[in-house]
C-alpha cells in the first residue's frame, strides 16, 4: 500500500485483471444468445409463421453481437481500483461511470462473490461497503471539491442528510 496526503476524488491506478474481459464477454452471450436461439427454433418448427421468425431471427443477433463485442472492451477501460493507506478507490461501468472513495476508517465490511462464471475465469468481485452505504454516498468525502460550486454543495449535502 502507498502512503498518500488526502483522500479525495481520482481516478484509480489498478486496472481489473485481463480475464474480465473473457468474464464479462460470455456473460453478454448469455444474455444475448438465447433469443435468436428461440427464433431459429420457432422458425425450425412452426412453417407456417417462418416469414416472421426468419426476420426476427436474422434481426436479433446484431445488437447483442454489437453488445458482445463493445461492452465487454469498453468495460475493461473504466473499470480500476486501488487501496492505499487511506482509502479504496473504485471506477466502474460502461455506459454510466461510477468512481467511488471509502476511507478506510469507514470500512466496515469486505465481501467477495464467486458466481459460477466468475470461478471458470479464475475471478472474484469484492464489495466493500460503509454504513452509509445507501447510494454510494459517503458524507463529507467530497465537500472540499464541492465547496467550489456551493449549487452544487448544497444539493450534494442536501442527498446526505
Amino acid at each position: 500500500m502507498e502512503q498518500t496526503g488526502e483522500v479525495g476524488l481520482r481516478p484509480p491506478r489498478h486496472r481489473v485483471d485481463r480475464r474480465a474481459r473473457g468474464w464479462w464477454t460470455l456473460q453478454s452471450a448469455v444474455f444475448a444468445l438465447p433469443l435468436p436461439l428461440v427464433f431459429g427454433a420457432l422458425y425450425l418448427f412452426i412453417p407456417p409463421a417462418r416469414f416472421v421468425f426468419v426476420w426476427l431471427f436474422l434481426a436479433f443477433p446484431v445488437p447483442g453481437v454489437a453488445y458482445m463485442a463493445v461492452m465487454p472492451v469498453r468495460r475493461y477501460r473504466v473499470h480500476r481500483w486501488e487501496v492505499t493507506d487511506q482509502a479504496v478507490y473504485a471506477a466502474s461501468g460502461w455506459l454510466w461511470q461510477t468512481w467511488r472513495v471509502v476511507p478506510l476508517f469507514r470500512v466496515q465490511t469486505v465481501e467477495t462473490l464467486r458466481g459460477p462464471i466468475q470461478q471458470l475465469f479464475g475471478l472474484s468481485g469484492v464489495t466493500v461497503t460503509t454504513a452509509s452505504s445507501a447510494e454510494g454516498v459517503v458524507p463529507g468525502l467530497l465537500t472540499p471539491f464541492l465547496e467550489r460550486d456551493p449549487e452544487r454543495a448544497a444539493v450534494e449535502r442536501a442527498r446526505v442528510e
